[in-house]
């Protein structure tokens, strides 16, 4: 009787693993999502709207980025307590510094490989152009660490402003800006030399970070200031102030926070926090073009399916994730993950259903 109880459990367990594979094989793009609280990256299709899979990760997951090989998926660890505003710092536990770190994940496998150095509390993190160095926002030390994405080491270190969270790289590659949420303020900083180059005054608590197709332009969201504040990424100077208003819906004021660019590049998609919106802006007359009510709870997170016809976004108080239809621009679907969602990275999967998938995030998501 044990022996066929035991059988019973194996086989249904081997179903299970089974159609869960499937579901894998199946999805035409999946949808990783950090969940900070859970310590998991969730694998998501949003076209049937289910969970594939849950990854444990480590502590605080938040900032995720695709490799430029497009083999790994990158996740920012933090062993610093979860905070916010309003929070007494002194009542916190204790940091626990060693689960600091990049956790590692293959994407053919959904196994973490390692983790990797990272500074102290990584938050958000973008990828060198070859692949191989990560830039790194330490948000306690007021630090952008850079590593080496192969030897898994931290090799610079820069001095930034205090609390820096957005990270971008200019797509020709030779600056990386970072924001200072304290100093109100992005930094610039020259690449390969990893030298100062100058500090462009933004809204108040600046937060992500996009780019232009061509990098002549980066836009970057305040939360606190209701802006997005574009700046003249060869001047180093801010040429516009994007106000983003709410509607008379619009149960709390917009509160910019994540931001994407669509395929194309002519338009650009930003979540509005606490507002529980998000706008769509065009990048060539920089204004606003759509504003949308009713997203989801606190989105921040924010990212574009690869042909540019969804919009996803990461709502940490209800848990969920929302599915945007942009042509329609109707929020489609909602897909409960857990874990205070934090983070976005999406990948499209290639190839015909009959053959082992390939996957491919579309450009400048994260």
């Amino acid at each position: 009787m044990r022996m066929l109880r035991s059988s019973s459990i194996t086989f249904a367990f081997c179903a299970a693993f089974g159609v869960l594979q499937a579901r894998h094989a199946a999805a035409a793009t999946i949808v990783y999502v950090t969940a900070e609280e859970g310590g998991e990256v969730v694998a998501v299709d949003p076209d049937v709207g289910e969970v594939i899979e849950r990854v444990k990760v480590g502590k605080r997951p938040r900032g995720v980025k695709v490799s430029r090989d497009r083999k790994h998926l990158l996740v920012a660890l933090s062993g610093s307590p979860r905070g916010g505003p309003g929070v007494d710092e002194a009542k916190l536990p204790p940091a626990d510094r060693a689960a600091d770190g990049i956790g590692v994940v293959e994407l053919g496998t959904h196994k973490v490989s390692r983790t990797i150095e990272s500074g102290r509390d990584p938050e958000a993190f973008d990828i060198s152009r070859d692949g191989k160095t990560l830039f790194v926002a330490n948000e306690e030390t007021a630090e952008m660490s850079v590593v080496d994405l192969v030897k898994g080491k931290v090799n610079g270190r820069v001095g930034v402003g205090g609390e820096p969270e957005g990270v971008a790289v200019r797509p020709d590659g030779k600056m990386v800006l970072v924001t200072s949420e304290v100093g109100n303020e992005v930094f610039a900083i020259a690449l390969p030399g990893l030298v100062v180059s100058g500090h462009v005054a933004t809204g108040a608590r600046p937060r992500g970070i996009a780019y232009s197709q061509d990098g002549t332009k980066a836009f970057v969201t305040c939360e606190l200031g209701g802006e997005v504040t574009v700046i003249d990424t060869h001047a180093l100077t801010a040429i516009g102030h994007i106000k983003i208003e709410g509607h008379a819906k619009t149960p709390l004021p917009p509160r910019p926070m994540g931001i994407a660019l669509a395929p194309d590049g002519k338009h650009l998609y930003v979540s509005h926090g606490r507002g529980g919106s998000i706008s769509e802006i065009e990048v060539a007359s920089s204004t606003i073009s759509r504003f949308l009510d009713g997203v989801g709870d606190r989105p921040w997170g924010i990212a574009v399916s690869a042909d540019g016809s969804h919009l996803f976004t990461a709502n940490g108080p209800s848990q969920d994730v929302s599915v945007v239809d942009i042509k329609k621009w109707e929020v489609v679907r909602k897909i409960q993950v857990g874990g205070l969602p934090w983070g976005l990275a999406v990948v499209k999967a290639k190839g015909p259903a009959s053959k082992p998938r390939r996957f491919e995030p579309p450009r400048g998501v994260e």
